[in-house]
C-alpha cells in the first residue's frame, strides 16, 4: 500500500513539474481581469433582475418599491 502511494506521489510530482503548461504572469493577469469583468458584469445582471422583480421590498420615503411583479399582481 505504501508503495502505490509513494509512486503516485512521484508520478503527480512529475507530471505537475514536467508535462503542464503553465500560464505565464502576463496571460495570468488577463484572465483575472476577464474574470474580474464577467463576474461583475454577471452580478449586476442579478441585481437588477432581484430589482426589477421586487425579490425585496425596498422602500424609497413613504414609496415601498414591490417590482414589476408586485404591481402586476397586487401583492
Amino acid at each position: 500500500m505504501k508503495n502505490v502511494v509513494v509512486r503516485y506521489v512521484r508520478e503527480s510530482y512529475d507530471e505537475l513539474v514536467h508535462k503542464v503548461t503553465w500560464p505565464t504572469w502576463v496571460e495570468l493577469q488577463n484572465n483575472t481581469v476577464v474574470v474580474s469583468i464577467a463576474s461583475l458584469i454577471i452580478a449586476l445582471i442579478v441585481f437588477f433582475m432581484d430589482f426589477i422583480f421586487g425579490v425585496q421590498h425596498i422602500q424609497f420615503g413613504s414609496f415601498i418599491w414591490k417590482g414589476l411583479l408586485g404591481f402586476l399582481y397586487g401583492a
